[in-house]
């Protein structure tokens, strides 16, 4: 082979993997749209975020949000700045948390509306959806938690969406380990445990591997008891696809 060709060809090769290495360090883009069950105890992000840079084999992720207290889909349909991060982004998964007992009209019918209208402008702008299933409480107790699964099972199956079982492996916790409180003095959004809990559930599904082992868990907690909540959070996740 001539010395021009040789250059050529290496030229290429150097192209190739230099390319190849670009997309493999890219992180994975995450947008996180909820409510205070998304940023409570410093935000879910930052804890899926912190589990994902202290793993045997770090995951390089990017993470944003748009969060507002008391929040719905319906509400942060009516917020610029969701669209605009949806549109703009570059996500490779945006993470809708819905919070079906704030709706007063005591149905689940604006859940299913509006997880429609941003899954089009999800699927529109090349990102996934995954929907972050949170849980009933006290203070709007109209519902149940077996509704608040129907209703994610249902719309998950109309727009082929992911669901991350976070209200289910929180009252799994519950059933298993009733002295580790899940939610807080009111009644209603998460204590330390319940956060990671649902951090490690929501890490569980977008990676499709489990937490277990991962070397990061938030103060307040053990290190027995995030080995507990991580394969307790493996475990409802599996038993999820399983079983939809």
């Amino acid at each position: 082979m001539q010395p021009y060709k040789i250059y050529v060809v290496a030229f290429f090769v150097l192209f190739i993997i230099s390319n190849v290495n670009a997309q493999t360090n890219n992180p994975l883009k995450l947008l996180f749209i909820g409510n205070s069950f998304t940023y409570y105890n410093g935000g879910i992000e930052k804890h899926i975020k912190l589990m994902a840079d202290n793993t045997k084999k770090p995951i390089p992720v990017q993470v944003d949000k748009v969060t507002k207290g008391g929040a719905t889909l319906k509400i942060h349909f009516g917020i610029d700045s969701a669209h605009e991060k949806i549109k703009n982004g570059n996500n490779d998964m945006v993470i809708l948390q819905e919070d079906i007992p704030e709706y007063k009209e005591h149905t689940v019918t604006p859940f299913f509306e509006y997880a429609t209208l941003f899954e089009k402008e999800i699927t529109s702008s090349k990102s996934k959806l995954v929907l972050f299933m949170a849980w009933p409480y006290e203070r709007l107790n109209w519902i149940s938690l077996d509704d608040i699964v129907a209703a994610h099972k249902s719309i998950a199956k109309q727009l082929n969406a992911t669901v991350a079982p976070v209200g289910i492996a929180l009252d799994r916790s519950l059933r298993l380990r009733p002295q580790m409180a899940m939610l807080g003095k009111d009644k209603e959004h998460e204590s330390i445990h319940g956060t990671y809990l649902a951090s490690c559930v929501i890490y569980a599904t977008l990676f499709n591997k489990s937490p277990k082992g991962i070397r990061y868990w938030p103060e307040g907690i053990t290190k027995t008891e995030s080995r507990y909540l991580q394969g307790l959070a493996w475990k409802t996740v599996r038993d999820w696809k399983k079983n939809n």
